[in-house]
């Protein structure tokens, strides 16, 4: 057969010395010749099938696991798994047994059956029955892959093996050897390509002037092909140059290996590099010029040098222990000094500060995060007078860490500073007033939300966190807060609110009556941003005109009242005065005598609320002399203790001890407490719960205060309950005048009488208040002082 140019011998059938040697010569003339890759192992395996007569011959390399290239008898190419398809496991399969026989199998050389040495299984696939393996090994003994032939038959001799040793060996030489050049022309391949990337201008020439090597980028630049420019001399190029020289390379300017300068080429500036290497085996020196375009460095230079000095801001670069490396013009205005090199001479901690632990704070500061952004710093002026002004520095490190530089930007503050000092005394002042007015005030936003309250807000037990954030109309009585919250619609739409009465909810539940103005608020382009609430409590004044208007008409109701009683007195007493007459006649039968009995019983009852009428519109003045309240109760419960305890209804007395005198007529007060009892009597028989009527007293300052509290269905009207003709029972059970006789015996008195239902449960809770007998008074406040 031929490898390549040479014929390759069977080395079994003729001299097996020349045959074997001249098989070595034609493989390393296939190596020599450049033979790559497959190509060169598709010539080693033809050549090692022929020589031995095999019947394929097959390399596994180890840097392609998987993969078992070779040639068979007939000549073609076979046993090439790349790892797809059904070749890709048994490429695995063969990757893992020739793996494991590299490991266990340490002979050179191994003949045999393949089933022995591959397993059954992968011998079946590959349909290999005698097959010898040769190693192939590096210099340093590491394997780069097998040699495999196939069919050897089992008549090999020990020289066969020996043959086969040496071509194993010569055979990795050449791969080696090729792989070595291989990876040589990719490193060459790869400089090149970097040389050509590069996309400064590059020229190497030798000591003469003349041109060695010149990448894409100049090449390009000058309008041919980089060959072109081989072997022309470097005075072909003095065109680039603007000084141009008489002889000789326009680059080269010193005498020494390095040298770097500026170059003027066609109205750009260059920053020629010059290097000088020693050429080897070449006498003299080579020398390499790289050109780097810097025009528009120098431009970016120019703009920055301009910048920096005309910003209005303060630049400068510091060194750590605060010397000034370079400043700008507008920094030496702001500092008070004369010119930039003054500037430059002072010692920053010593001369820019008014203490130099402020200078110290600020450096560590620095250090310890690198940056500091918007930091404020007051500094001293030439003249010693004091600049407030914030800077955004960083700091400048080294490739170990350490701080070479610190640079920064600064800004003269001080007028800012001035201007927000007066607008915090502003709103201080502000502040203090809208704190300490005695209005409540809300700022509520766009949304209806509250968004400011001032401290007033706490008299009404409210917390900040409390208010902020939450619809303003939520603070409205439940029965209010529609209305409230239309008239904030209405100021959030514009319009001005005055004088809206609303109840308004305290933190603890309790409701009082406020006067609310809302007052839609606008920006400069006359758009609504807020609405500003001012709320007056108008609670006292509220109750006080109720009182008023209550005592109003309980005095024109009482002058009515008395007319209509005089009146009524005349008829009424004729008509008792007859009926009595009647009655002791005894001419008048008797049927006749049961209903002028029934007459008489009417008239009396007439007569009582006539008489009642009439002590409700004189409101006659008590027999005041001191009384005990406790005393008063008891007799009252024990009138009704009867009806009481018959109907099963549970009297809590809980009457305070020791309790003082209160000045009054025990008469009036008794019919005052038997009135409410009455009336809590009524009430709680009307529900089917167990019935309860609990009765306090307790001493309050000045004031002796009874309670009757019961578990009935409570006061439909409270704030009517003490009007005359008021009544919630039936038609012939009340006449109304009941509590209004009570209201009145107690104002009377000097004292008060409250009704209100009962919070969280059922009922009603009537409250009897009565100032103390003076000598009593004075007794409390006596006990109450210090000894």
């Amino acid at each position: 057969m031929q490898l390549g140019n040479s014929t390759v011998p069977q080395i079994r059938t003729g001299n097996p010395d020349e045959g074997f040697q001249r098989l070595l010569l034609a493989i390393s003339a296939a190596a020599t010749r450049g033979e790559r890759g497959e190509t060169l192992l598709r010539s080693i395996c033809s050549a090692s099938r022929e020589c031995f007569q095999a019947a394929g011959a097959y390399i596994w390399r180890r840097d392609v696991p998987g993969d078992l290239l070779g040639v068979e008898a007939d000549g073609r190419v076979a046993g090439h798994f790349p790892g797809k398809g059904p070749g890709q496991a048994l490429g695995r399969d063969l990757q893992s047994v020739v793996t494991q026989l590299s490991r266990t199998q340490r002979l050179p050389v191994a003949v045999g059956s393949a089933s022995n040495l591959l397993g059954p299984r992968l011998a079946l696939a590959l349909e290999w029955e005698e097959i010898a393996l040769a190693r192939l090994e590096s210099p340093a003994g590491e394997l780069i892959g097998i040699l495999v032939l196939t069919g050897c038959g089992p008549d090999w001799t020990p020289t066969d093996r020996q043959w086969f040793q040496a071509l194993a060996g010569h055979a990795a030489m050449a791969l080696q050897n090729a792989q070595s050049s291989q990876r040589l022309e990719q490193a060459n391949r790869h400089w090149e390509e970097m040389f050509d990337a590069i996309s400064d201008f590059i020229v190497v020439h030798e000591e003469g002037g003349n041109i060695l090597r010149v990448n894409r980028s100049l090449a390009q630049f000058i309008g041919v092909q980089p060959d072109q420019l081989i072997g022309i001399n470097m005075r072909d190029l003095l065109s680039l140059a603007a000084d141009v020289h008489p002889a000789g390379c326009p680059f080269c300017r010193q005498g020494g290996d390095v040298d770097e300068f500026p170059q003027v080429v066609l109205e750009r500036t260059y920053l020629v590099s010059t290097s000088r290497l020693h050429a080897g085996q070449i006498e003299g020196r080579e020398t390499i010029h790289v050109l780097k375009d810097v025009t528009d460095r120098q431009e970016a230079e120019r703009r920055y040098r301009e910048l920096f000095d005309n910003i209005q801001e303060g630049l400068y670069f510091t060194t750590p222990d605060g010397r000034f490396i370079e400043v700008n013009e507008a920094l030496v205005r702001m500092l008070g000094y004369a010119n930039r090199e003054e500037l430059l001479e002072v010692d920053i901690a010593r001369d820019l500060y008014f203490d130099s632990a402020d200078h110290d704070a600020f450096c560590a500061k620095l250090g310890e995060g690198g940056m500091l952004r918007n930091h404020e710093e007051t500094l001293r002026r030439k003249d010693g007078t004091p600049v407030y002004t914030m800077q955004n520095v960083f700091a400048v490190r080294d490739a170990s860490g350490r701080v070479l530089q610190h640079r920064g930007l600064m800004t003269d503050i001080s007028g800012i500073k001035s201007f927000q000092t007066e607008l915090q005394r502003e709103r201080d002042f502000n502040s203090k007033i809208l704190n300490n007015t005695q209005s409540l005030i809300l700022v509520v936003d766009t949304a209806g939300r509250i968004s400011y309250a001032n401290r007033r807000w706490a008299d009404l037990n409210y917390q900040l966190h409390q208010l902020l954030g939450r619809p303003m109309s939520e603070l409205a009585a439940p029965a209010k807060r529609i209305l409230f919250q239309e008239a904030v619609t209405a100021a959030l739409q514009g319009q001005l609110v005055d004088n809206l009465e609303v109840p308004i909810l305290r933190a603890d539940g309790r409701v009082g009556q406020f006067s609310v103005n809302l007052s839609p608020m606008r920006d400069e382009q006359g758009g609504l941003t807020s609405i500003v609430a001012v709320m007056t409590d108008i609670t006292d004044a509220a109750m006080l005109q109720a009182k008023l208007m209550h005592a109003e008409k309980m005095a024109a109701v009482g002058q009515l009242v008395s007319g209509v009683a005089h009146e009524v007195n005349n008829p009424l007493t004729a008509i008792l005065g007859f009926a009595d007459l009647l009655m002791e006649n005894p001419e008048v039968p008797d049927s006749a005598r049961k209903d002028l009995r029934v007459i008489l019983q009417e008239a009396q009852r007439t007569k009582q609320i006539v008489q009642n009428l009439l002590s409700f519109a004189r409101q006659m003045p008590p027999q005041r002399k001191p009384v005990q309240l406790n005393a008063i109760l008891l007799r009252t419960v024990q009138l009704r203790a009867y009806d009481l305890n018959s109907h099963g209804i549970e009297v809590v007395e809980r009457l305070g001890e020791n309790l003082p005198d209160v000045v009054g007529d025990s008469l009036q007060l008794q019919q005052v407490f038997l009135n409410i009892l009455n009336n809590a009597y009524d009430a709680v028989r009307e529900t089917e719960r167990p019935a309860r009527i609990e009765i306090t007293s307790a001493l309050t300052t000045n004031h002796i205060e009874v309670a009757f509290r019961d578990n009935g269905n409570g006061v439909v009207s409270p704030e009517r309950i003490f009007d005359p003709f008021f009544t919630t029972k039936e038609v012939g059970k009340g006449t109304g005048l009941g509590l209004s006789i009570c209201y009145g015996i107690v104002r009377e008195h000097g004292g008060e009488i409250l009704c209100q239902n009962n919070t969280g449960s059922s009922g009603a809770t009537f409250i009897v208040r009565l100032p103390l007998a003076m000598s009593a008074s004075l007794g409390a406040v006596a006990g109450v002082l210090p000894a």
